[in-house]
C-alpha cells in the first residue's frame, strides 16, 4: 500500500476537522496581517482554515487526496478561499523564499527542515508542533524516526530566531501542561 493510500484510508469517513495545533492557536498574535501561508502535510487539522480565516492566502499540501477534498469542503462551509495541492512534501518540498508563514503539525521528516527554512521569506514565521520521544501517553507515532529528542526542535531550526518554544517533558506535575509535544514559533532573519 502506498503512503497516499495509507493516509486516504485513515482519513476516509472523517466528518469534522481536528482542532488547530496548539502552537498556532496560542500564538495567533504573532501572525502577519497578510501574506502567503502554507500548511505543510495538513492532514485533517484545521490549521490551514485558521490561517485563511486570519486573512492569509493559504495553501494546504498533503499526500492524501481524501484529506485535501475534506479541507476544500470545510473551507466552502466556512466561505474561505484556500488552495490545495496533493504532494509528497518530503519528495517535492516547497521552493526558496516562497511563504510568509509555514505551519507544520505532527509531521517530522528531518531532511526537510533545512528546506522549510529556505522556503520562508525573510521575516517569515514557522509554527511547528510535533511529538517528543519522552511523551507520557501513546498518542502519535512510536518510531524514534518520527519523534523529537529533548531540545531537538529548536536545534533543527537554529538559523531561525525563536519567538516561542515549549517542551514540558517529564518535569513536575505530569497531569498538567503539554507533555507529548514540542512547540516552536521561529522567525527567519531579515537580511
Amino acid at each position: 500500500m502506498s503512503q497516499a493510500d495509507k493516509w486516504d484510508q485513515r482519513f476516509r469517513g472523517t466528518r469534522q476537522p481536528d482542532a488547530p495545533a496548539l502552537v498556532l492557536e496560542s500564538n495567533l498574535h504573532l501572525l502577519p496581517a497578510g501574506g502567503l501561508a502554507l500548511d505543510l502535510a495538513c492532514g485533517i487539522a484545521s490549521n490551514g482554515l485558521l490561517l485563511a480565516e486570519r486573512g492569509l492566502q493559504t495553501s494546504l499540501w498533503d499526500i492524501s487526496s481524501v484529506a485535501l477534498e475534506l479541507q476544500r469542503q470545510w473551507a466552502r462551509q466556512r466561505q474561505l478561499e484556500i488552495t490545495t495541492l496533493q504532494r509528497d512534501c518530503a519528495r517535492d518540498p516547497p521552493t526558496s523564499e516562497q511563504f510568509d508563514v509555514i505551519c507544520v503539525a505532527h509531521f517530522l521528516h528531518r531532511p526537510l527542515c533545512p528546506i522549510v527554512y529556505t522556503a520562508l521569506k525573510p521575516g517569515g514565521l514557522l509554527f511547528y508542533q510535533t511529538f517528543c520521544n519522552d511523551k507520557i501517553d501513546p498518542a502519535g507515532p512510536s518510531s524514534p524516526e518520527f519523534l523529537l529528542q529533548p531540545g531537538e526542535l529548536p536545534e533543527l531550526f537554529r538559523q531561525l530566531r525563536v519567538r516561542f518554544y515549549r517542551e514540558d517533558g517529564r518535569c513536575g506535575d505530569l497531569q498538567l501542561g503539554e507533555r507529548n509535544r514540542a512547540l516552536l514559533v521561529a522567525q527567519k532573519p531579515v537580511g
